[in-house]
């Protein structure tokens, strides 16, 4: 929890540095934020142009970041979305205090509990919820998080330690069950941090702090996970750890396959947006 407090007493001092009204009657604005560490993160958020919102999303995307805000589906209308660049990640958020390269930004600060730059990656998430509240009050009636691969894991750390996430949505989430993990084979930052551990098996008493499976059995909200058969980067173990660690309240939708595609991709890929808007709807 003191990660949270933190975060929570960091000076954020948000500013709006553009506006652009998209089709669909949505307004998108581009904003920055000061994070713990004194970082500047970049955003985007996505509001009905009426500016009549009574829900909020905090919506995280995988390793790479996001190169722009999308739309979501026009049943979350009164929806106000922040799309944040987590520090390093994407267009807007990129630093030269830290590499963009998954397999190298992985890696940053693993030697500390403290440093481990994953724990800034959630600190980046609570704050962008504290901006999305702050310029759009109507969002905080009800914030929710949608998150996929990196920003499943990411996601699933935050939620567990922030009262203000109502619910969650994760697909094929990452940095479940690390002792398993490292011991399997992948593609991308996880085999990065497997060979890490090869050199140096200490760094398991630190990724024990920022393992989403353990943090999931701390979760106390409904979440839906969208967990894979196969996967060549985030291996299944570590997904369906994070599905089985959450104590109630969870929904499952499960996909073939995450990080490749394959002939069911674009049916299964459509069946979980259904869900999904339909598990928000409930809640």
């Amino acid at each position: 929890m003191h990660r949270y407090e933190r975060a929570s007493a960091a000076d954020i001092r948000p500013r709006i540095v553009g506006s652009t009204d998209l089709p669909g009657g949505i307004r998108r604005l581009q904003i920055e934020y000061t994070s713990t560490d004194d970082v500047r993160i970049g955003a985007w958020i996505t509001l009905p142009l009426d500016g009549i919102v009574d829900r909020g999303i905090v919506r995280l995307r995988g390793y790479g970041g996001i190169a722009e805000a999308d739309v979501l589906h026009p049943a979350l209308a009164r929806t106000a979305v922040i799309w944040p660049c987590l520090r390093g990640l994407g267009e807007l958020s990129r630093s030269a205090r830290f590499p963009d390269a998954p397999s190298e930004h992985v890696l940053v600060g693993i030697e500390s509990r403290d440093g481990y730059i994953h724990g800034g990656c959630v600190d980046d998430t609570w704050s962008a919820i504290t901006v999305l509240q702050r310029l759009v009050p109507g969002a905080a009636a009800r914030t929710d998080l949608i998150g996929g691969s990196f920003g499943g894991g990411i996601g699933i750390m935050a939620t567990a330690w922030d009262p203000r996430i109502g619910s969650a949505v994760v697909d094929v989430p990452s940095f479940g069950n690390h002792p398993v993990r490292v011991t399997i084979e992948c593609e991308g930052s996880g085999e990065a941090v497997r060979r890490r551990w090869l050199a140096d098996p200490s760094v398991l008493d630190v990724l024990a702090y920022y393992d989403s499976a353990s943090c999931a059995q701390f979760v106390d909200v409904p979440v839906l996970v969208a967990p894979a058969l196969r996967d060549p980067v985030v291996p299944p173990p570590g997904q369906w750890s994070v599905y089985d660690a959450l104590p109630s309240q969870k929904e499952l939708c499960t996909l073939t396959a995450g990080h490749v595609q394959y002939p069911e991709e674009a049916a299964e890929r459509a069946a979980l947006e259904a869900t999904m808007l339909e598990f928000l709807a409930a809640r």
